[in-house]
């Protein structure tokens, strides 16, 4: 099995970047939980292992010294950029070589998320931050567009940007370490069938949502999306190709004291 450390940057009293009505915090999780769910439902050799699951604070030690005991095979932190740019870029520690192979990997990963992503490419990048510095395993730190960018940050209030991001994460990791496809995802185009456990303008009670999922043995992650200049907290407990299947997952979260529907999203 390949060890994953998935690192939603920021978190609970740090918010990261702020800028058109979000926070960093919020969508770097958005994006994690989504790499995560897609690694775990989609492939045979990969285990993942998160830094956080929902709204809490979590020291840069903690991270990296939570994915060395683990021992992870690849730390992969996630962010959001500030600052006045446009675009996606990506950065491995400042003292490893363009033939290293962690470079190479990062190559590999780089490629397949800016063929997603929607926004310019700003290229491959070295730094000496915490996350790649205290690391034991190959390490890469993502900045999937700018929060004070309005284009940028449009993208990120819309779920289908955020499935994107986070697919091109999930494409590249599969290419560059090898993992091993169990199913397919459903055709481009084809109809999704989410179940919806809450939606709450609160984030603190969209947590509390998911803390209740879990303590009854359902996965869920939030969605974040705005309406009429509304940000919302959505907590998805299910995707499927297969309405049925939701169906299901509805009757189960309605028998465990639950409400939930279905939304239909395309693919």
């Amino acid at each position: 099995m390949v060890k994953i450390y998935i690192d939603p940057g920021h978190g609970g009293t740090d918010p990261g970047a702020i800028g058109n009505g979000l926070k960093e915090k919020d969508v770097t999780l958005a994006i994690a939980t989504r790499v995560r769910n897609i690694l775990v439902n989609e492939y045979s050799n990969a285990t993942v292992r998160m830094s956080r699951t929902g709204d809490q604070t979590v020291s840069l030690s903690q991270r990296t010294n939570d994915a060395n005991a683990w021992g992870a095979a690849f730390y992969l932190s996630i962010h959001i950029n500030a600052g006045g740019g446009n675009g996606y870029e990506d950065y491995i520690h400042s003292n490893l070589s363009d033939s290293s192979t962690t470079a190479q990997l990062r190559n590999t990963i780089h490629s397949e998320i800016v063929k997603l992503i929607d926004m310019p490419n700003r290229g491959k990048k070295k730094a000496d931050f915490h996350v790649l510095r205290e690391t034991r395993m190959h390490a890469m730190l993502t900045e999937n567009g700018f929060i004070d960018y309005a284009s940028n940050a449009s993208l990120m209030k819309t779920s289908a940007w955020l499935d994107k991001a986070a697919r091109g994460h999930v494409n590249g990791l599969e290419k560059a370490l090898g993992l091993q496809k169990t199913s397919s995802p459903p055709p481009s185009g084809s109809t999704l069938y989410r179940v919806v456990a809450g939606s709450f303008t609160s984030r603190a009670n969209a947590d509390q949502r998911v803390a209740e999922l879990q303590a009854k043995g359902f996965d869920s992650f939030i969605d974040i999306y705005t309406q009429g200049g509304v940000t919302y907290y959505r907590v998805i407990a299910g995707s499927f190709a297969d309405k049925s299947n939701a169906d299901k997952q509805v009757a189960d979260l309605k028998a465990a004291g639950f409400d939930a529907f279905i939304i239909t999203v395309s693919s």
